[in-house]
């Protein structure tokens, strides 16, 4: 069995495509080797900033011999009336280089089509990987690719080598006038520069020998080492942002951790503006102590030898008192105005150019605001619409221009220092969130308000610009803000529809119903992923996203949850296939009010007894419903299941007189309907 290694060396792949570059090399070596009847016993990739490789185990020397099925055309074509071969069966074999009774009928979609069965030889593996390993490359795709020179091909950086070799024997391939061989090159400062492998066996020890550590695996290993080593050091623990630690660890060949220091002065400085610096700008990690304060200390991680320690040291230090003095700056200089008297500066910054400014954007804000609050938080009203007033001020500050991130961060500091209550302030922090998937939601009802009123009016805006998300499409990121307005609902509790919602959105707009139907629509195509994260299967969401757009969304998740404990009762099944007996026998597609019940057609006590248990049902479904006694409104509905067998049993629905025909089925009518209420038991199994 033998060992295959495929290296791509290339100028400096940006550390944010590697991981994506790993998996799409991965699955494309996969699909090739299957495709070809390839087998091995373990396939690894391996990433550097200069490198993609390949190494692939347990290969058998050659491709197996497969016998594969090959269709012609359909077995009706394929003879005459006298069952002779036509010219579209002669023409398929001579094709293939087979005589027409060599074919046999194989089912294929549904039909029988004439096939020929194939047996193709397998060829010696050193022959065909050249090949395959060439089709992978060119199959490896990236957010963003260039071309080079004269040459043709597209990569996402200038490709310098390529190494292909089959345990010790070279693999000849050339891909852009680059000739493959069994070179590859170290760290592009620390080693002495190209080398010769022995065999593909040696690949790791090898590029290790020359200051590279190729596993991305074991780099992250070694930062996380070195990290959590150095800030014991300095009496505290690393700041390990995941996002921070899959960066460093895709930039650096050769990781060595060296921890720095800053002049406590800085300190003074609002500790998300400190972090925000070294992490996002510098790719530096913060340390804090056991009381989670931050300390004057950060590490970086270098892509060097510890005989550079001093000078990595000194350079990092220049550099980091020099952003944390312009970070100074801006913070002191911002304070010289109050949010309050930025907001003039918010007219001069546009929103969108058909729809005005931010200043626009915060007044249809602040009538969401006012309307979101009377239900989140009454009392605080007043205080909700003064925080609207203010919340994106800190955008024309100093910091927050320089550093966009810290985008209602720094406003709760800001409003802080105005003298804002407490609860303001941390509604401006609050109506980013979620920042991503997976974050906290607002702590805080007033948050919770900014953040639905943010989101809703954007989703609003851009629909109604005719920019809602296509495809895979979303430059505005509505999927994901859809997604959070509907968590902060439901997590909150809150009493609000989404068609209360909708509206008042679409009225800060001055736009018709229409625009109203899209918001909903949009909301309804993403409330099953939420739903299905909530456990439900899929057709109890079915079942419930009718009711969405007129029931808060914490109610809808109640009664899923009822329902989810009915099915375990063995009232359950005779109850619905009931239910569903009187949805299937009503007229499709009739729309408008149900005609009145009139008693005095009833010709059978069967129908005098549904419809009592119907009135009674009525009027105590309704108050069940009103209080959100959802198990309670199931026990009910469940009551009728008798009465409406009883009546199927008794009574032809479909009678000769028009007026007792119409009359049973308005009864039937007002059953559905009343079910309905709950959900769309049509849509259950």
């Amino acid at each position: 069995m033998k060992e295959l290694l495929f290296e791509i060396g290339a100028e400096e792949i940006p550390a944010r495509f590697l991981p994506g570059a790993m998996e799409n090399l991965k699955a494309s070596a996969r699909r090739h080797f299957e495709e070809n009847g390839v087998t091995f016993s373990a396939l690894d990739v391996f990433a550097t900033p200069r490198r993609l490789a390949l190494m692939v185990q347990g290969l058998p020397d050659r491709q197996p011999d497969r016998v594969r099925e090959v269709f012609g055309p359909p077995k009706k074509i394929a003879f005459d009336k006298e069952g002779n071969p036509t010219k579209a069966l002669t023409g398929f074999a001579d094709s293939l280089g087979v005589r027409p009774g060599d074919l046999v009928a194989k089912e294929k979609n549904s039909g029988l089509y004439m096939a020929a069965l194939i047996e193709d030889k397998g060829s010696p593996l050193k022959d065909v990987l050249p090949a395959m390993l060439k089709e992978i490359l060119l199959s490896l795709g990236f957010p963003k690719s260039m071309r080079w020179g004269d040459g043709s091909l597209k990569f996402v950086r200038p490709i310098r080598w390529i190494t292909a070799m089959l345990g010790p024997e070279i693999l000849e391939l050339e891909i852009d006038g680059i000739k493959s061989g069994n070179i590859s090159r170290g760290h592009r400062f620390l080693s002495s520069g190209a080398f010769q492998l022995r065999d593909a066996r040696s690949y790791e020890g090898a590029l290790k020998s020359s200051f590279v550590i190729v596993d991305a695996a074991r780099r992250r290993e070694t930062i996380l080492y070195e990290l959590e080593r150095l800030a014991e050091t300095a009496g505290g623990k690393p700041v390990l942002d995941p996002t921070l630690l899959d960066t460093v660890i895709n930039l650096v060949e050769y990781p060595v951790g060296m921890l720095c220091e800053f002049p406590k002065e800085y300190l003074e400085l609002p500790e998300e503006l400190l972090v925000t610096v070294m992490q996002d700008h510098q790719k530096y990690f913060a340390v804090k102590d056991e009381k989670d304060r931050l300390l004057n200390y950060f590490i970086v991680i270098a892509n060097t030898l510890k005989e550079n320690y001093f000078v990595v040291k000194a350079g990092s230090e220049r550099v980091i008192r020099a952003r944390f003095e312009d970070a100074r700056f801006y913070y002191h200089e911002d304070q010289n105005r109050s949010l309050r008297q930025r907001t003039d500066e918010l007219k001069k910054v546009a929103f969108h150019e058909r729809l005005g400014s931010l200043e626009d954007k915060l007044r249809r804000m602040e009538n969401l605001v006012v309307f979101i609050a009377g239900a989140v938080c009454p009392e605080s009203v007043e205080q909700a619409r003064r925080a609207a007033l203010i919340s994106k001020s800190d955008l024309v500050t100093g910091v927050v221009r320089e550093f966009p991130e810290l985008q209602g961060i720094m406003g709760r500091y800001y409003a802080l220092n105005d003298g804002e209550p407490e609860e303001v302030a941390q509604a401006i922090l609050e109506q980013y969130l979620p920042r991503h998937m997976g974050d906290s939601l607002p702590s805080t009802d007033m948050g919770a308000v900014l953040a639905l009123a943010d989101r809703l009016d954007n989703i609003a805006a851009f629909f109604y610009l005719g920019l809602a998300p296509t495809g895979s499409e979303d430059p505005f990121a509505l999927r994901r803000q859809t997604i959070a307005c509907a968590l902060i609902l439901i997590e909150g509790g809150f009493e609000l529809t989404l068609g209360g919602l909708a509206e008042k959105a679409a009225q800060g707009l001055k736009a018709d119903d229409g625009l109203r139907t899209e918001i909903i629509r949009f909301f309804m195509s993403r409330l099953p992923q939420i739903f299905e994260a909530k456990g439900f299967e899929n057709d109890i969401t079915d079942s419930l996203l009718p009711l969405a757009s007129e029931v808060p969304l914490k109610y809808i998740l109640d009664r899923g949850n009822a329902l989810k404990r009915f099915r375990q009762s063995p009232l359950y099944g005779p109850f619905l296939a009931a239910i569903k007996r009187v949805k299937n026998i009503l007229p499709k597609g009739k729309k408008g009010e149900i005609p009145p019940v009139d008693a005095g057609l009833f010709r059978e006590p069967a129908e005098s007894e549904l419809f009592e248990k119907l009135s009674a049902l009525e009027v105590s479904l309704r108050g069940l419903l009103s209080g959100h006694l959802h198990e309670q409104a199931l026990q009910k509905l469940s009551g009728l299941t008798g009465a409406v067998n009883g009546f199927f049993d008794a009574v032809l629905i479909m009678d000769k007189d028009a007026g007792v025909r119409e009359n049973r089925l308005s009864l039937l009518g007002r059953i559905w309907e009343l079910a309905r209420k709950f959900c769309d038991f049509s849509k259950l199994s």
